[in-house]
């Protein structure tokens, strides 16, 4: 019975889905016509850029090299920017929804069906990782659509894998909500945390680029764990980051899973 709760719930989504896919895709895509000039400007841009401290540089992702290198462009205009915005806005809009369902008593309209209560959060689950992936892929093709009309042109590869860490990245970030929105049934609170710790970790991860004698602050950070100018730049997929935030998404849906199936929806 899994199925049809997630075609009722990919159906509720599919406005948000589109508006974020289109809103994403165009911001992608109009950045990603710019790679040319700035590679031919490259240098000013380097010097104008030299008032400012590396670490600065460094924590908002523009990071070490020349901005000729695609990883550093893409990484820092693209997917350092715009993706944990994307992302979050999915994860917590989508990962909360069972909190509203119950708030609003859809949920009891929906559980006195033969459907049981696990299958409806599997649904809600399937739901974020399809979102997720579908909004990820947009951003690329953006990307690509770009990519059409410049030269030189992105690795298109190396590109084409970063949608799938961008994805272990959004999970990494609905898996916890989820047991937020379970355990506390009140969404408003439950996305209120979940944005607020993301902030507080872009802060950590922020701090920590400053100010080296407290660097350990970053690995409190899930941006820490997002960053993609090893493999757009020189092709190295950062496999242990991904498998990392994968674990977290799991734990946060399975842990959500077990508290649902005892949650008194009453309550």
């Amino acid at each position: 019975m899994t199925g049809p709760a997630f075609g009722l719930d990919l159906r509720r989504s599919r406005t948000l889905i589109v508006g974020l896919v289109v809103v994403t895709a165009l911001y992608a895509g109009f950045i990603s016509v710019f790679y040319t000039n700035v590679v031919e400007n490259a240098e000013q841009f380097e010097s104008l850029l030299d008032a400012y401290p590396r670490e600065l540089l460094v924590a908002f992702g523009l990071g070490e090299g020349s901005f000729a290198d695609p990883g550093i462009f893409l990484s820092g205009y693209v997917f350092s920017f715009l993706w944990p915005l994307v992302a979050s806005i999915t994860a917590i809009a989508l990962g909360t929804r069972v909190a509203s369902d119950a708030n609003r008593g859809f949920l009891d309209v929906v559980l006195s069906t033969p459907l049981r209560r696990v299958n409806h959060l599997l649904g809600s689950i399937g739901t974020q990782v399809v979102a997720i992936a579908i909004v990820a892929l947009a951003m690329v093709t953006g990307v690509f659509v770009g990519d059409l009309l410049i030269e030189p042109n992105f690795p298109e590869d190396r590109v084409a894998l970063s949608a799938l860490h961008s994805l272990a990245f959004g999970a990494a970030i609905a898996g916890p909500t989820t047991l937020l929105a379970v355990v506390l049934l009140d969404r408003g609170r439950a996305a209120g945390i979940a944005a607020g710790v993301l902030v507080v970790m872009y802060l950590f991860n922020v701090v920590a680029a400053l100010a080296p004698d407290v660097d350990w602050l970053s690995s409190l950070s899930a941006f820490r764990y997002f960053n993609l100018q090893g493999l757009i730049g020189r092709g190295e997929y950062p496999i242990s980051d991904s498998l990392l935030l994968g674990v977290i998404a799991v734990a946060g849906w399975t842990m959500a899973i077990i508290a649902f199936r005892r949650r008194d929806l009453s309550a």
